[in-house]
């Protein structure tokens, strides 16, 4: 009878100063994850919000989020990129209900209210009321102005083709946001090569969204977790690898270069997921080109925090955009992508190497399955905590893979942020 009153005491009280444990009700607390919206998508924060290439043309558009919120990215006439809430200023209705298209404006259907591309409301019927027996009646009041009633705009940055935006006008530089460290990966993929959209997947997990983000900042779990990786040598612990943070510890980058020969029998023996006997139907999966921008490593998985993991994991490179519904569950939208200059051989070969990853993937099914599995953890246990004691308890970079330090500076950041 007293366990009920223990969760509730609990529910934003974590067990000391560090960030090895993570209280069970970081991920199940819904008044919890409202302020994380605040703070981490609507404040102070840069979000992902898509590709330059996906709207080419002026009056090209698409719709996605920041945070829980609906936005629109749109290109003008003068290839300038906006991105404004969709959200009508009159009546408030989320008036743009296609994911992308072209249009010359904006209009909401409930009461024809128009808008520039930039936002701007530009047409209001009825303003000056109808007029009836010599008189008009009715319409807007005399001090209704329409530069006062627009669209809500984001700040706009833009990097090598990506775009990212900001509720929070006031919000540092997106180069000062990553910082040098992550920058120079963030480089790494996006050096001025012209990008082109190779396709989509999206899925909804039922899990917390910071469960993805630790996913990406975990290397100690693929080469138990995903026999691909383990079996093909694409992620293991024998693996010559570095784990690299910003100064904030918000964002990081695991960077791998792909085992040669067979593993060593220390990493494989008595891991589940290694199958010594296990081939390919079809080898394209593993016809792995090197490309000059890589250098060395052949894998490296950035995330930019809250919103954002940058995959390059050999010729499979694509942006996953973390999208909260709520606190126990994100959309989680991948965009597999190319470059302008590349071959018909490598857009087929980053497309069938894009088969290790999305809702059904070789590797990436799993994640899925064991987040869904751990948010269940959460939600019964919710007084409960997760360890995480591999690699110590401190925070910094490494150059191995048998640490949770990514995991644990994320939340050293998030406590800091959160005040919690």
């Amino acid at each position: 009878m007293n366990e009920p009153k223990a969760a509730k005491a609990s529910a934003t009280t974590w067990p000391g100063e560090g960030t090895s444990r993570v209280p069970f009700s970081a991920y199940t607390n819904d008044e919890l994850h409202r302020k994380e919206l605040q703070r981490f998508f609507y404040e102070r924060h840069w979000c992902y919000v898509g590709l330059e290439a996906e709207i080419p043309q002026a009056g090209d558009f698409r719709r996605t989020v920041v945070g829980e919120r609906s936005v629109i990215m749109v290109r003008d006439k003068s290839g300038d990129i906006h991105v404004v809430e969709n959200v009508c200023a009159h009546r408030g209705l989320r008036f743009c209900r296609e994911r992308h298209g072209n249009t010359k404006e904006f209009l909401c259907p409930y009461h024809q209210w128009s808008y520039k591309l930039n936002g701007d409301l530009q047409g209001v019927p009825y303003r000056r009321g109808v007029k009836l027996d010599g008189q008009f009646n009715g319409g807007m009041p005399a001090d209704f102005k329409l530069e006062d009633h627009g669209l809500t705009r984001l700040k706009v940055a833009r990097r090598g083709g990506v775009v990212f935006a900001s509720f929070d006008h006031a919000i540092e530089t997106f180069e000062d946001f990553l910082g040098p460290t992550i920058l120079q990966y963030f480089d790494r993929v996006f050096n001025g090569r012209g990008l082109k959209v190779l396709g989509y997947r999206r899925q909804r997990i039922p899990g917390n969204w910071k469960l993805m983000q630790e996913n990406i900042k975990d290397p100690y779990h693929p080469g138990l977790l995903h026999t691909w990786f383990s079996t093909f040598g694409l992620w293991r612990a024998d693996s010559k690898s570095e784990l690299k943070m910003d100064a904030h510890h918000r964002h990081a980058a695991m960077i791998s270069t792909r085992a040669k020969g067979g593993p060593k029998q220390e990493v494989v023996s008595g891991v589940n997921s290694f199958k010594e006997t296990m081939t390919l139907n079809d080898p394209r999966l593993l016809d792995i080109v090197a490309e000059p921008w890589w250098g060395e490593p052949t894998v490296v998985m950035t995330t930019v925090f809250p919103s954002l993991i940058i995959q390059q994991q050999v010729n499979s490179v694509s942006m996953r955009h973390i999208q909260p519904s709520g606190h126990g569950a994100f959309d989680f939208v991948w965009t597999h992508f190319g470059f302008e200059d590349d071959t018909p051989e490598m857009d087929e070969r980053r497309l069938i190497q894009a088969n290790l990853f999305g809702p059904a993937g070789f590797v990436s099914a799993d994640d899925g399955e064991v987040i869904e599995w751990s948010q269940q953890g959460f939600e019964q246990k919710p007084h409960h905590r997760t360890l995480l004691e591999m690699g110590g308890h401190g925070v910094g970079d490494a150059d191995h893979m048998v640490t949770e330090t990514l995991i644990r500076g994320m939340y050293r950041y998030w406590r800091e942020v959160m005040d919690e």
